[in-house]
């Protein structure tokens, strides 16, 4: 009897649990032939949710949880989770419902029955989604796969179920500063990806608004590519390039027409050009900076508050 493990990431959820309880039970009684343990990661929440969390362990012991000291981020959660998991087979989840539930033992069959390493969601259409925030998104994975070595398959989600060899692969990495899509992408692995239609939150609101969304983008540019470095260094030789033609205008028009230097304005144009470039090229090595900073300091990536799994699991 193969085991499967579902990690669900939880920041505020009281309200989606009402509906993701009986949604997970649905789906294990549909696979009675397999062994499931579900692993609930509160992160901190300011609600009720590590209460409905601990309800669901003492009503079912396939339900275990870990309560985190402070918000760790989502991130955090799943490595917490993938730490913990036993399964043969372990997949990640929203809370919220958001992927496609349903289509677990669709990828299980599929895993079992191929060699692939993997099956993973993608929304194929982002119906329901605002339209600035899809049209970034899907600048974003644009980007992504054309300045990083890395596959990044647009509306790809955390949704995905992978075999055992795959799930050791990710622990190996222990990095801080976690973008787990990037990492997903980075182990490799054979993966088939499966397509659904868009799902609105059963209850609730986001957790990842645009700020965070965006600081979240610029995490996983920075942790899976050195192609801003490069850019910045281009920029800054464009930058001395633009200066010496100045000068050279400059002398030219001194010294050979005899004529005046009509003042400051150009002057200004230039430098403020020159300043604001040396600073973007700075705040970009900033960025890297910043995260090898994070990353020498070797804090652990999540701290335990509370959990109904055995320590030895760690």
């Amino acid at each position: 009897m193969d085991k499967i493990t579902i990690i669900v990431p939880c920041y505020n959820e009281s309200e989606s649990f009402p509906f993701l309880i009986p949604a997970l039970n649905d789906t294990m009684n549909k696979m009675k032939e397999q062994e499931f343990e579900i692993i609930l990661v509160d992160n901190c929440s300011e609600d009720d949710t590590l209460e409905f969390m601990r309800k669901a362990h003492a009503d079912d012991p396939r339900y275990q949880y870990i309560s985190f000291s402070r918000n760790f981020g989502k991130d955090a959660s799943m490595f917490a989770g993938l730490k913990k998991s036993t399964g043969d087979y372990v997949t990640v989840m929203d809370a919220d419902l958001q992927d496609p539930l349903d289509m677990l033992e669709e990828m299980y069959k599929f895993l079992k029955e191929s060699d692939y390493d993997c099956a993973a969601a993608y929304r194929n259409t982002r119906k329901g989604e605002p339209w600035l925030r899809s049209e970034l998104a899907k600048a974003f994975y644009k980007l992504m796969g054309s300045i990083s070595s890395s596959e990044m398959v647009s509306g790809a989600r955390d949704f995905r179920l992978m075999k055992r060899p795959m799930v050791n692969a990710i622990l190996e990495l222990e990095e801080s500063v976690r973008f787990t899509k990037g990492i997903f992408s980075w182990v490799g692995f054979k993966t088939k990806w499966f397509g659904y239609e868009n799902k609105e939150r059963v209850a609730g609101e986001t957790k990842l608004p645009m700020k965070s969304a965006f600081t979240y983008a610029m995490r996983g540019i920075v942790a899976f590519s050195t192609v801003p470095l490069v850019a910045a260094s281009f920029m800054g030789f464009g930058v001395c390039v633009v200066a010496v033609i100045y000068l050279l205008y400059v002398i030219i028009k001194q010294l050979i027409l005899h004529e005046a230097v009509a003042g400051y304005p150009s002057l200004m144009c230039v430098l403020l050009f020159g300043i604001g470039t040396i600073l973007m090229v700075l705040g970009v090595i900033g960025q890297y900076l910043a995260q090898m900073y994070l990353e020498i300091k070797h804090r652990p990536i999540y701290i335990t508050r509370e959990t109904s799994m055995s320590e030895k699991k760690e």
